[in-house]
């Protein structure tokens, strides 16, 4: 019989991770959508450079990881906007800022006297150490993501189909797409503690792309993509609790399954 201790780190770990399915699924659809993977990866690479600063100011490292990484998806929205930069490409300015950030985190998380991080936890997640307070904060995020994006629903499904049609029937284009790359900010931000900076990407795209073959509507996609989230995180502690496997990349690897078989079972219907 498992001991209580067992049970509870493990009943947080399991509520945490659904916290971020359920936020990160319907995100992660657009995500998938909009052929913004590279952009969710740049904006989770800046969240070590909050980490270090949260140190380094005294503040809680979660409040110094929120900043910055919104304070990203400002800079990055920004630089959508940009055309003909010295002749670069978008998606090599995203590159840029993410390994520019990534490597200034490491810089002051290494001049740092008397601190040391645990950057493999960082990098990778360490969802069996989370709190409850980590598990309040990570499903008041969740709840905050859900809320706004319902109401954005229909605007950023209309802009993500066609904007210019979108802003001839009335819809803020420009603010529109700043919310979304704010929402996923916040939801970066939450899932750190679960599967870590160079993993959090996969949170978003891998569930919502395992169903979107199945998926009929896009409301069905976005729901879809949370239910295959929880599903990969189910089956990640799970694996991580019999056959001692790290849980974040764990969780990773099970959403990863989870689409082979999706794309197997399509392609046999």
């Amino acid at each position: 019989m498992i001991e209580w201790g067992v049970d509870e780190f493990l009943i947080r770990a399991l509520l945490a991770g659904l916290a971020v399915a359920v936020a990160a699924g319907p995100l992660g659809a657009f995500v998938v959508w909009r052929r913004m993977a590279y952009f969710g990866g740049a904006l989770s690479h800046t969240a070590l450079l909050g980490v270090a600063l949260g140190f380094l100011l005294g503040v809680e490292p979660g409040l110094g990881v929120a900043f910055v990484v919104i304070a990203a998806a400002l800079i990055l929205g920004g630089l959508q906007g940009v055309r003909g930069l010295h002749g670069l490409s978008l998606d090599t300015l995203l590159g840029i800022v993410a390994h520019a950030a990534l490597a200034a985190g490491l810089i002051i998380s290494a001049t740092m006297d008397g601190v040391r991080l645990d950057l493999m936890g960082y990098l990778f997640g360490d969802i069996l150490a989370v709190g409850w307070g980590d598990v309040m904060w990570i499903w008041g995020g969740a709840i905050v993501v859900l809320a706004v994006l319902a109401t954005m629903w229909r605007s950023l499904l209309n802009v993500t189909v066609h904007a210019d049609l979108a802003h001839v029937e009335g819809t803020n284009v420009r603010r529109t797409e700043l919310l979304f790359m704010l929402l996923l900010a916040l939801v970066v931000a939450l899932a750190m503690k679960v599967v870590g900076i160079l993993l959090v990407t996969s949170m978003l795209i891998i569930p919502a792309a395992a169903v979107r073959g199945w998926s009929r509507t896009p409301e069905a996609m976005g729901v879809g993509a949370a239910i295959a989230g929880m599903f990969a995180v189910g089956l990640g502690l799970w694996a991580s609790y019999w056959f001692d496997v790290p849980a974040g990349p764990g969780i990773v690897a099970a959403a990863a399954l989870l689409f082979v078989g999706g794309f197997l079972s399509k392609v046999r219907a």
